[in-house]
């Protein structure tokens, strides 16, 4: 029997063309995960603060764990399926982008930029016509160190916004942290809530979300904006993140809500410093065996700085991209971005060379 004190992950690794990957499917050594086909997988094994990793081909992976149900559950769960958010989300398309709107005065990147109502409409309608599935509408700077809001401030910036771009039927999710906020949102249209403190900020969310059965995005942020960046100390920054997301998913469904309604998202630049970042990118694949879509956000981050020494935000657009991708390579197909015209571009291009 499996001692409890001992933990697998998978990962995903060596992805593979559509064609290649078709091909070698064939014979056994290539397996589709969402929508991205790979040929070996990464086993790891933690014991306490032992980690210990090791890497199979397909065949030799299946020979050697086919009867250890712990990791027969964790392949099976990099394999989900969920009808619910495809058709919400992708809209029956391969990929996902949410648009960033702001209506913030001191948000990191376009702090401002959404404060008047109309030039919101006219950004967010831009974004939606450039690409944009969703427009993430957000009344709260969560940037490090940001202050926090009172839940009335927020609510009078986000509202009326909300309220024109759902006249205009535009799909909308709801950056915030609040319950009241979430209520008013979810009640003027909102479909989706996209919580950075994964629903633990305010202990009366899970029951709006519930109540109303609203997917909802839960993120990895140690503290809050205020504190995160004091508190990112990890023994493995990959795993940590996972094991976060994992008991969150499993408090959450245990509590009422349908895990067919999360999304998770592991959080870069909420309390992680540049190696952290690097870390966590280089190893999405890990988190598609909690069995629930993944997003992920990277635009203009300023981890992109530290590579590339450009300081102002609006001049990471080619870090952004190369991340992006990097991560729709690993099967991550839901991306939330500033920039919809450039990502919807780089990604189109590179599913049509890269698959079908």
């Amino acid at each position: 029997m499996i001692s409890s004190k001992v933990k697998y992950y998978l990962r995903p690794l060596s992805p593979l063309s559509y064609e290649d990957g078709f091909a070698l499917k064939k014979k056994k050594n290539a397996t589709l995960i969402q929508d991205i086909f790979f040929n070996k997988i990464e086993v790891i094994i933690r014991r306490k603060s032992k980690i210990e990793k090791e890497i199979y081909n397909l065949p030799e992976f299946f020979k050697v764990f086919e009867k250890n149900k712990n990791v027969c559950d964790l392949y099976n769960n990099l394999k989900y399926k969920n009808k619910i958010l495809k058709r919400l989300v992708f809209k029956n398309k391969k990929i996902s982008i949410f648009g960033i709107l702001n209506i913030t005065p001191d948000s990191f990147s376009d702090g401002g930029t959404n404060l008047d109502l109309s030039a919101a409409v006219l950004n967010a309608q831009k974004m939606v016509n450039d690409g944009a599935s969703f427009i993430d509408v957000g009344g709260e700077s969560t940037r490090p160190g940001a202050k926090p809001v009172s839940t009335q401030e927020e609510i009078s910036r986000v509202i009326p916004v909300i309220q024109r771009l759902n006249f205009k039927k535009i799909d909308l999710s709801l950056d915030t942290r609040n319950s009241s906020t979430m209520e008013f949102g979810i009640a003027s249209g909102v479909k989706i809530i996209n919580d950075v403190s994964a629903l633990e900020n305010d202990k009366k969310s899970l029951d709006v979300v519930k109540k109303y059965c609203t997917p909802v995005i839960v993120m990895h942020m140690p503290g809050t904006p205020l504190t995160m960046m004091k508190r990112n100390k990890y023994d493995d920054v990959v795993l940590d993140v996972y094991d976060f997301l994992e008991k969150r998913i499993k408090f959450l469904t245990e509590s009422g809500l349908k895990k067919e309604n999360i999304i998770v998202d592991p959080g870069i630049g909420f309390g992680k410093d540049y190696i952290q970042n690097i870390k966590l990118i280089k190893n999405l694949s890990v988190f598609h065996s909690l069995g629930v879509p993944v997003m992920l956000g990277v635009s203009r981050k300023r981890f992109i700085e530290s590579i590339s020494n450009k300081s102002e935000p609006e001049e990471r657009l080619g870090g952004t991209s190369a991340a992006t991708l990097l991560g729709m390579s690993q099967g991550i197909r839901i991306h939330r971005v500033h920039d919809v015209k450039e990502i919807y571009q780089a990604l189109t291009v590179f599913e049509r060379l890269f698959n079908r």
